[in-house]
């Protein structure tokens, strides 16, 4: 093979969306920097880099100045996976000379070899394993044997060039513990990937990447959830729903309610999004639901995300209301999750929502509710960005988006946490009113742009069978401020 044939090809990293994010892994013959504070993953990624290429028949070496060579198959274990015989660990520092008292050591060992003799080592191993991929773990080390910047960066340019001359492609790994701002390695390297982990007032930490820098490579900018779990880490590629289109039919779907239907005009449009606004107890749950079941009824698959209801209840509250979710889940027409916003990262849930829409048949989604999505974002405008991509992705696979936000308050001027109405292809809007002693609620479409739709307020009612609809309220004035006033000669409500 060319020298032009191995500067073409990739090294894929084996990290479940990482290789999207570099568009298709590590150039090969190169030298990259994998960058971040203590337990932020590197070692996790620099072992399934490793074992991806020792799965593919490459030799493999893993040069370690910090981590003795039975942590590293101890923390490989603890993932499943095991170090073969294609992967050689090599420890500058063995374990068993910090126990030499002639030698007069520290247990900080590797900071108290010449630079030069250790330098050599790493020759020596690779000579003799002749690796096609290469860790060294860690710069750290390295930097404290320099002692001074300028012999630190003679020290990396020769690392780069003698690794570069016999094609490796070597993933160097920088905890930033000795120096943290210094930028030595990024212009040295061919790449640089950046590892961080952000620690929320409440909840689990959240964790994100970053490709800095990858010469002559186009790859997706931005910052990139990721996790760690068992079985290594999964990287979640931001959404860029520009890169994403199907094509399909539009057509009008009904919800089963006939009442229902006339109030948005004929029914929703394929492909479109739905906002379901109102305070709590209004029944955005059950409008989701009576859209869900009639997508099961017409044959196609439906996914509800639950952020606020326990799965439980919601299963028997919804059975009185004659929606058998058990039944459609356990059919497969159905998938239904509960989410903790607190263990959950925004780029998690992108990818566990693209991940049903990729289910064949899939045709509606429903997300309950964005206050609960709202408290896994570190900031309001990174959740409209979020909202953004997500709706619009879903959009364009013809998929129907059904989305809920609990407004504050009960009855009069409410506020939602959040606005996303203008995101929203139409908007459902449910109040409470009082009259005649008794509480009550409206709903009204107040937006739609796939067309027309009723212009009037009509009274609705949540029964053991369903929602039942009332005609206009067309004698009052006043019903979505919550206190109306009647102008007519005959109440039109429904007990009436």
């Amino acid at each position: 093979m060319n020298e032009e044939k191995v500067r073409a090809k990739k090294a894929r990293t084996g990290v479940p969306g990482l290789d999207d994010v570099l568009s298709g892994g590590l150039a090969a013959g190169h030298v990259f920097l994998l960058e971040g504070e203590p337990g932020t993953g590197k070692t996790t990624i620099a072992l399934r880099f490793l074992l991806e290429g020792a799965e593919a028949g490459e030799k493999c070496l893993y040069i370690t100045l910090s981590e003795t060579e039975q942590e590293l198959r101890d923390g490989a274990a603890s993932h499943g996976w095991t170090i073969g015989d294609n992967i050689e660990v090599f420890e500058l520092a063995p374990a068993e000379s910090l126990l030499d008292a002639d030698q007069h050591q520290t247990l900080l060992y590797s900071s108290d070899l010449e630079l030069g003799e250790a330098i050599t080592k790493i020759f020596e191993a690779f000579e003799r394993v002749k690796p096609s991929r290469v860790v060294l773990d860690s710069l750290s080390e390295i930097r404290l044997l320099a002692q001074s910047s300028l012999r630190y960066r003679r020290q990396m340019l020769a690392l780069k060039h003698y690794f570069a001359r016999h094609g490796a492609t070597v993933l160097l790994l920088d905890d930033r513990t000795s120096e943290a701002n210094d930028k030595t390695p990024h212009s040295v390297v061919h790449g640089v990937i950046q590892l961080q982990e952000l620690a929320p007032d409440y909840g689990a930490e959240r964790r994100r990447l970053r490709v800095s820098k990858y010469r002559g490579q186009k790859f997706r900018g931005g910052y990139h959830d990721f996790a760690i779990k068992t079985g290594g880490v999964s990287v979640f590629p931001r959404l860029v729903a520009a890169e994403h289109r199907a094509g399909f039919a539009r057509s009008l779907l009904l919800s089963g309610v006939p009442e229902l239907d006339a109030l948005l005009g004929g029914g929703i449009e394929r492909g479109s999004s739905t906002l379901i606004l109102g305070p709590a107890g209004t029944g955005k749950s059950t409008f989701t639901l009576q859209f869900v079941f009639a997508a099961c009824k017409r044959g196609e698959k439906a996914a509800v995300f639950v952020f606020d209801e326990e799965l439980g209840l919601l299963f028997d509250r919804a059975k009185v209301l004659g929606f058998d979710l058990e039944g459609l889940r356990d059919s497969g027409a159905l998938h239904i999750e509960q989410l903790d916003a607190a263990e959950l990262s925004p780029g998690e849930f992108a990818h566990r929502v693209r991940r049903q829409i990729d289910t064949p048949g899939t045709g509606t989604v429903v997300i309950d509710s964005l206050n609960g999505y709202q408290a896994a974002m570190p900031e309001e405008n990174s959740l409209i960005l979020h909202m953004h991509e997500l709706i619009q992705y879903m959009n364009r696979q013809g998929v129907n988006t059904f989305l809920t936000v609990a407004q504050h308050g009960l009855v009069g001027d409410m506020k939602a946490p959040i606005d996303v109405t203008y995101l929203a292809d139409t908007v459902i809007l449910l109040r409470y009113f009082e009259a005649l002693g008794k509480v009550r609620r409206a709903v009204s479409v107040i937006k739609k742009r796939t067309g027309k739709h009723e212009e009037t307020i009509r009274e609705y009612r949540i029964r053991d069978r369903g929602l039942s609809f009332g005609g206009p309220l067309d004698e009052f004035q006043g019903v979505l401020r919550g206190v109306p006033t009647f102008v007519g000669k005959a109440a039109p409500l429904l007990d009436r």
